[in-house]
């Protein structure tokens, strides 16, 4: 598996994503704003898949790829680069938030951008979770 390089850090995404429920749904913020919330959704990082359910605001499932033809409600696309710098614990300036990775055309959103939009800072706050801490 290839392991992501920012700095002298690198650590495989399988080991991010394994406890993403787990910090997502022990931060009480997150759920509450994420509680009218259930979709699920695709992370795609480079050729690597993972499918993340979210139910009320708390995530239920995390699931990895490689998927043929999975059910999801949006993905979020960019190549394992630009995702290692938005998660490098101090990002640099264009990797620092979701939608700055969309404006510089590091970040494709694809599907149903609806529940994307209306809980966007729930997703900033989860995908967040998975920013490295040093």
């Amino acid at each position: 598996m290839e392991e992501w390089k920012m700095g002298h850090i690198q650590e495989p995404a399988d080991m991010m994503f394994a406890n993403l429920g787990e910090q997502a749904n022990a931060d009480a913020l997150l759920v509450h704003r994420g509680r009218f919330l259930t979709t699920r959704f695709m992370v795609e990082i480079g050729d690597e898949q993972w499918l993340v359910r979210v139910v009320d605001g708390r995530v239920a499932e995390v699931l990895q790829g490689p998927f043929v033809m999975p059910r999801w409600t949006f993905a979020l696309r960019a190549n394992a680069s630009d995702w290692a710098a938005f998660w490098s614990p101090e990002p640099p300036p264009g990797y620092h938030d979701l939608f700055a990775l969309i404006r510089f055309g590091r970040l494709v959103v694809e599907g149903d951008m609806h529940p994307f939009m209306a809980n966007l800072f729930y997703f900033k706050g989860l995908l967040g979770k998975l920013r490295r801490t040093v």
